[in-house]
């Protein structure tokens, strides 16, 4: 283990960086598992580290801080959810099937809310500039998704694009949160459903 963490912990060579680039994707693999099998909180620097094998300074290396861990896990968690076969290309539907999958892996659920609770706290720059980055950049896709329902005539033209786009996102944030607390209380697919049945096209 002593030849590893050397390895891990000393600048590139010839060679290198391509064992950096699976090294890293190594941690990420198996702290996506360990966020989905046992939620944020026992999916520490230290925990990933020892079931790797590897030590926590090695760890160090490649993450220097639990925020750049955190996100780098959700960057690639989200990077896999683009690839899911059953995605929809229609604003309110997409996330329903996304509220669908993520009652599979609450723990992943709960990084997120994790990660939306420390950007609006001091000392968390990175993730405050990563969070509202990832609300620009939805809240215009959604919108997107909306403008070609409305054109398609799913959704009622009289509805601002942005402004719809901001209230789904509202209503998908608050109802993760409040299915985390209380998974039997609150069906975030139906929820959703029942929003998109509130602006379709009047009669």
């Amino acid at each position: 283990m002593t030849n590893e963490v050397d390895d891990d912990a000393t600048p590139p060579r010839r060679g290198g960086y391509r064992k950096g680039a699976e090294r890293r994707a190594q941690i990420l693999d198996e702290m996506i598992r360990m966020v989905a099998a046992q939620g944020v909180d026992a999916s520490s620097l230290r925990s990933v580290a020892d079931s790797l094998g590897i030590t926590h300074a090695a760890l160090r290396h490649y993450f220097p801080s639990r925020d750049e861990l955190l996100l780098a896990v959700y960057r690639e968690h989200e990077v896999r959810e683009q690839g899911a076969p059953d995605r929809m290309k229609s604003a309110i539907g997409d996330m329903r099937e996304s509220a669908t999958r993520n009652r599979a892996v609450p723990g992943l659920v709960q990084l997120y809310t994790t990660l939306a609770a420390d950007a609006v706290q001091e000392g968390h720059p990175t993730t405050r500039d990563f969070m509202r980055e990832r609300f620009t950049r939805l809240r215009a896709d959604l919108a997107e998704l909306i403008t070609a329902d409305q054109a398609a005539g799913r959704i009622r033209a009289d509805l601002d694009p942005a402004d719809l786009a901001s209230l789904c996102i509202a209503a998908s944030d608050g109802l993760q949160v409040q299915w985390l607390l209380d998974p039997d209380a609150v069906d975030g697919e139906r929820v959703l459903r029942l929003l998109e049945s509130l602006v379709p096209p009047t009669a």
